[in-house]
């Protein structure tokens, strides 16, 4: 495999810190692979033999309860890693990753993980931000579902995905990988027919527009207002 160019990676947040000669040697372990649309990284409960970071495309990261219910625990976006289990002691994936449209991946084997964070301690303290900051979001959300109405559960999620996969359209601001009224629902523990009922409403409103597995928010800041209690104008 040709070696991946350092500059296309180098501002990724599992490689702050580290010099070039760093990179490449941590580069040279990685393999490229490509997943096509809906097919899966990797399954919950499978021997966690790789660590990955998306070079290109989306995947979601989902997770079976024990009586079958699916939840949705969040997407992953170009330049995150994913499938860090080795870093925090697990032996299992706790999740199942799908590729939700054409995605690439740079993948290192879990084996590598003690030697390369032993050659490059920073390595190691990179993904345990990361895991930081997906511990902090895991926390957001059951405070939120513990404490909001429903309504609001689903304008911050919505709100957080654009923040995350945004792009800016004519119509308003795009959520820019296909994305259903059910994943909703699992995102916010609510149903897909109250999520259905709340997606009308505001698209009939003017805020939202949603299509097959498209939502694009027309009006972002009134979304804002819901979630922050803000009176809007009349």
């Amino acid at each position: 495999m040709a070696a991946v160019d350092r500059s296309l990676v180098a501002n990724l947040p599992l490689f702050a810190g580290l010099d070039a000669a760093g990179l490449d040697a941590i580069l040279a372990e990685a393999r490229s692979i490509r997943y096509p649309k809906n097919s899966i990284v990797f399954a919950q409960g499978e021997e966690a033999h790789s660590f990955f970071v998306l070079l290109h495309g989306h995947v979601r990261a989902t997770k079976t309860t024990p009586a079958g219910q699916q939840v949705l625990v969040r997407y992953v976006t170009p330049g995150e890693t994913f499938g860090v289990a080795v870093a925090i002691g697990l032996n299992e994936y706790p999740a199942t990753a799908t590729a939700v449209d054409e995605s690439i991946v740079l993948a290192w084997p879990s084996a590598a993980w003690p030697r390369l964070v032993e050659r490059h301690p920073k390595l190691a303290t990179n993904a345990l931000q990361t895991v930081g900051s997906r511990l902090q979001e895991s926390h957001t959300r059951i405070i939120e579902m513990s404490t909001q109405q429903v309504e609001r559960r689903v304008a911050h999620a919505l709100l957080r995905l654009a923040q995350q996969a945004g792009r800016k359209v004519p119509e308003g601001v795009e959520i820019e990988f296909p994305i259903s009224r059910q994943d909703i629902a699992e995102m916010t523990g609510t149903t897909l027919h109250t999520v259905s009922r709340i997606l009308s409403a505001w698209q009939q409103q003017g805020l939202i527009e949603s299509g097959r597995q498209r939502v694009v928010l027309r009006d972002p800041h009134r979304l804002f207002a819901l979630v922050a209690d803000v009176p809007t104008e009349p």
